[in-house]
């Protein structure tokens, strides 16, 4: 059986930039073995399938998978997939430029803007919850990542569907310096039942605010080029370690740089905490899979 599918690039408006995701846009019919086996084979950080929703309240459903699991929720999968609907006259969008997206996290609100000639993606985080990270562990932490985390700030686990450890570190050149252990990090994530690690320090001129990367090699993926998740459960930890402002604030996060992916991630968080994240995603390639 022929199935449509598309390749988008997110975070960034150019192709072979930002993180790629694979968007299988006519999934009906695959059982769950068979979804896991394509995002085996496509071997990027996610493949998506879209799926007809099963609630009038949400345009499409999607199923989010790494090469090794399925994720309840994945924010540059959102992004990507909602891009590759829309291109595709799949959906249409709601009043306001809206569209909402079905997943094992429920329900989840985009919206769409046109800016000179891009297309603008933004997912509202459905929510996030926050635990710290015991002393034996950040030790551990920092015996793998090789370096000191942030004493302003202690690492937490945060849950916004994938589960991220969350560190700061002293700026955006320590983020850049970064050469974990993988094959220990694996079994940091599997102990603390994490889906993988996040890291961000400040860059010295304040454009971007940011540096960030991630990693997940229990889940398959080494690490992340730009990872939509990552960003917003290091904005909802700013957010709860009063670190940002308390009328809310916009900054620009670029992830990527140290695996060839440049990305830039547009991130929001209002008054009341609530996160949102958003970006460019353009389509590198279009097909049919013959399965």
């Amino acid at each position: 059986m022929k199935r449509a599918y598309k390749v988008v690039d997110v975070f960034t408006s150019r192709p072979l930039r930002g993180n790629p995701v694979a968007v299988i846009l006519d999934a009906q019919g695959l059982s769950t073995d068979e979804m896991q086996a394509i995002a085996g084979w496509t071997n990027l950080s996610e493949t998506t399938f879209v799926l007809p929703p099963t609630t009038d309240a949400a345009d499409y459903r999607l199923r989010i998978f790494t090469p090794r699991s399925e994720l309840p929720f994945a924010g540059h999968p959102t992004l990507g997939s909602a891009h590759a609907v829309l291109e595709a006259n799949r959906v249409a969008l709601r009043a306001g430029g809206r569209l909402v997206q079905q997943c094992d996290a429920g329900l989840v609100e985009l919206t769409v803007e046109e800016q000179g000639g891009d297309r603008i993606l933004t997912f509202a985080l459905p929510s996030s919850k926050l635990r710290p990270l015991l002393t034996h562990d950040i030790a551990e932490l920092e015996d793998i990542l090789g370096c000191k985390v942030s004493v302003q700030s202690d690492p937490a686990i945060v849950d916004v569907g994938p589960v991220w450890v969350i560190a700061r570190l002293d700026d955006a050149n320590a983020v850049l310096d970064l050469r974990p252990d993988f094959t220990r990090l694996a079994q940091f994530e599997r102990l603390l039942g994490a889906t993988g690690v996040t890291v961000f320090g400040a860059h010295v001129d304040g454009d971007p605010a940011i540096e960030v990367r991630t990693f997940a090699p229990s889940c398959g993926v080494e690490e992340d080029p730009v990872c939509g998740s990552g960003n917003a459960s290091v904005a909802a930890f700013l957010w709860a370690r009063g670190l940002l402002p308390p009328g809310g604030t916009d900054y620009v996060a670029t992830q990527g740089r140290c695996v060839g992916r440049d990305g830039r991630v547009d991130v929001s968080v209002d008054a009341s905490g609530k996160v949102r994240v958003g970006g460019a995603c353009v389509t590198c390639m279009e097909g049919s899979l013959m399965f």
